[in-house]
């Protein structure tokens, strides 16, 4: 399987194999007392799509767990997105969750007509409790499991070469990205890096050319921050470094490690503000954090002894780090240079 090839198969797990596997899903979802909140998911690509794979995921799991009734509507135009919200508000929802990376005036607007409805998006901007105090924002904080994925990337480069294909340079990319080479310079100071942004997030043609030129100009290593990239590597036979969900089980000999991003934290906090009464304008990006559990290192899998044991103990001593709070990964949102 390839990720152009993707998504009909990951449609049939996600919504076919379903209650079992998603109630089993790490973190785990709380026992929920309170009747199910209606709840809509509104994303402007497929919930194939890494981001919003994660949020659906988690979405599931609730409802899995009796925490939630979830519909979903996706693919919705940013031109759309308010039509979308308002649509769902007045089918009663309690629950609106999303990204309005794109619609971001429209959206609050939209928070503002429906002060009765709680709204959890994912935004650029921090939350404004005088405007919108019914409107908690997220994001991907995702850059502790970045900096640790960068960290067996640098060990595993032979040339030093590493490629970057990203969909737009915006903070909630950078940061990661930056994590990334971070952790790379700690195994690999001299690595060097290409770095483009294809100005998509679900266009695997253009981010699998990208890449190939990328091989061309001498990468050995690419971190895959968009579908399209670890099908070129590989075609090509080099490694590739997964972004938000674990694509190594479609390829095996390809994907090392991926940085994790669990949105279960975040959607758990919120439903228990909206259980207890007690929902409110809020920045819900810590919830992504790993010592939050909303992020992690996925396991090595195929690649199993294949990096070297001081490497994954330097890992090991990082992960430690993170979650006792005694090292900081920087957030670094500023746009990463190819250098």
């Amino acid at each position: 399987m390839t990720e152009r090839d993707f998504r009909p198969t990951r449609r049939g797990l996600m919504l076919a194999a379903g209650a079992i596997t998603l109630a089993t899903a790490l973190p785990s979802v709380p026992v929920w007392a309170a009747s199910p909140v209606k709840m809509a998911g509104i994303y402007t690509v497929p919930v194939e799509q890494q981001w919003v794979s994660r949020i659906h995921q988690a979405a599931e799991a609730a409802k899995a767990a009796g925490a939630v009734e979830y519909v979903f509507t996706e693919n919705v135009a940013n031109t759309d997105y308010a039509r979308v919200m308002r649509e769902y508000c007045e089918q009663g929802m309690q629950l609106i969750v999303g990204e309005i990376f794109g619609a971001e005036q429209e959206a609050r607007e939209v928070c503002a007509e429906y002060p009765n409805v709680a709204f959890l998006l994912g935004s650029s901007f921090p939350p404004d409790e005088a405007a919108n105090p019914n409107l908690a924002v997220f994001d991907n904080f995702i850059q502790d499991a970045s900096y640790l994925s960068g960290i067996v990337a640098g060990a595993m480069t032979k040339s030093g070469n590493i490629g970057m294909v990203g969909g737009f340079p915006i903070p909630e990319v950078n940061r990661l990205m930056n994590a990334f080479m971070a952790g790379v310079r700690e195994t690999r100071p001299d690595a060097k890096f290409q770095i483009s942004f294809i100005g998509s997030w679900f266009d695997p043609p253009k981010a699998k050319e990208t890449a190939f030129a990328m091989i061309e100009a001498g990468a050995d290593l690419l971190y895959a921050e968009r579908f399209g990239v670890s099908d070129a590597a590989k075609e090509k036979g080099v490694l590739a470094i997964g972004n938000v969900i674990n694509t190594q089980p479609d390829y095996p000999e390809t994907v090392v490690v991926s940085a994790l991003w669990h949105f279960e934290p975040t959607l758990n906090a919120a439903l228990e503000a909206i259980n207890a009464g007690s929902f409110k304008a809020a920045d819900y990006g810590v919830y992504s954090f790993m010592k939050n559990g909303g992020c992690s290192l996925s396991p090595l899998g195929t690649f199993e002894g294949k990096v070297p044991a001081d490497v994954m103990a330097k890992v090991a001593e990082k992960e430690a780090a993170i979650k006792d709070g005694s090292f900081t990964v920087t957030i670094d949102d500023n746009e990463p240079k190819s250098s």
